[in-house]
């Protein structure tokens, strides 16, 4: 099968970091397709740079077709252009923060997410809520990293998670920590061996969601909610969006 994992951020650097994650989480016989957008921010740190590096992840999305991808991830923690995406194709689409949120609840009563700047925190609190999953999730733990400090300094970043993932365990009661930025990828398996406590990269979750929804020939409901969008003209700089 084919799985395309999309940076939704345009760092190169970043999105080779993603890519080697998931091809170490696939099965020999999945091929990995890492890509960033055309257009889009080179970080995703606020609602404004979530929104705006939408329409990139959209047009990643609709060019699958014609590559032939048989899945796609959304490789930012904020899950952008999650569900427009799921709008434009049958294939399946899978955000790593829903699937961090799902694997870690298999795995762990209670859990806790660490992430980036502090401004995050309330974006993130209510994609829990939209997710049904603020029952599960006991805190939104921030550091004083911004996302690409963690690709610059990573014994710095290490450094933050483990001091925030330790303190999530003692006073959240956290029984797995999330790691909430696709550029986290490569501290995860250290992380839980120190913390001793499961330790879920979104990722990787989400590659392992993917093959296993095409293993069993699920596809994207078209019924109502993620039917294809009606066709209309966009004008300005979405005019390539119209149908």
């Amino acid at each position: 099968m084919k799985i395309k994992v999309i940076n939704p951020n345009t760092t190169w650097e970043m999105t080779r970091g993603i890519e080697h994650a998931a091809k170490r989480a696939a099965r020999p016989d999945t091929q990995i397709l890492a890509v960033s957008p055309a257009m889009g921010p080179v970080s995703i740190e606020s609602y404004y740079d979530e929104y705006l590096a939408i329409p990139g992840v959209i047009e990643e999305v609709k060019k699958g077709d014609e590559e032939g991808i048989d899945a796609y991830v959304i490789a930012c923690y904020g899950d952008p252009g999650l569900q427009a995406a799921r709008e434009v194709t049958a294939a399946p689409v899978i955000g790593i923060a829903e699937a961090s949120m799902y694997m870690a609840s298999m795995l762990a009563a209670r859990f806790s997410v660490v992430t980036v700047l502090p401004r995050i925190k309330t974006m993130l609190e209510e994609l829990v809520a939209s997710y049904g999953m603020t029952h599960r999730v006991v805190n939104v733990r921030t550091t004083p990293l911004c996302v690409l400090d963690f690709e610059r300094d990573p014994e710095m970043g290490m450094k933050m998670l483990a001091e925030e993932g330790r303190r999530a365990i003692a006073e959240d009661q956290a029984e797995a920590i999330l790691l909430g930025c696709a550029g986290m990828a490569e501290f995860a398996d250290n992380l839980e061996k120190e913390l001793e406590v499961p330790v879920i990269d979104g990722v990787v979750a989400a590659v392992k969601f993917a093959e296993a929804i095409v293993d069993i020939g699920k596809t994207t409901s078209k019924f109502k909610t993620y039917r294809y969008p009606e066709k209309k003209a966009f004008v300005g700089l979405l005019s390539q969006f119209g149908s």
